[in-house]
């Protein structure tokens, strides 16, 4: 096996796993998770960043960093509102102040 076959072993039982864990998971647990899964996602947007920023950066390689850097920084962007929503139902009626 070269190192790409590996690679490709390696992200698809990365997501076969991160699937079934996330399915798994409680609705009570879901809030701590996604923040989580934000603060993870702010590091792939500096990697992502980064290694499109790069100076002997290919065509191909800039191109995948920043497709990296947008689906990163929509995931975190997306997850802070969801958890919002989620925490806003969580709150009473009454508190709420104008």
């Amino acid at each position: 096996m070269n190192k790409y076959e590996i690679a490709i072993w390696v992200f698809m039982l990365a997501a076969f796993l991160g699937f079934e864990l996330i399915r798994r998971v409680s609705p009570l647990l879901h809030t701590p998770l996604m923040s989580l899964t934000n603060a993870i996602s702010a590091i792939a947007v500096v990697g992502a960043i980064l290694i499109t920023g790069a100076k002997d950066a290919s065509v191909f390689t800039r191109t995948l960093g920043f497709i990296a850097v947008v689906a990163s920084t929509v995931n975190v962007v997306s997850g802070y509102l969801i958890t919002d929503r989620m925490l806003k139902m969580f709150k009473k009626r009454g508190s709420e102040k104008h």
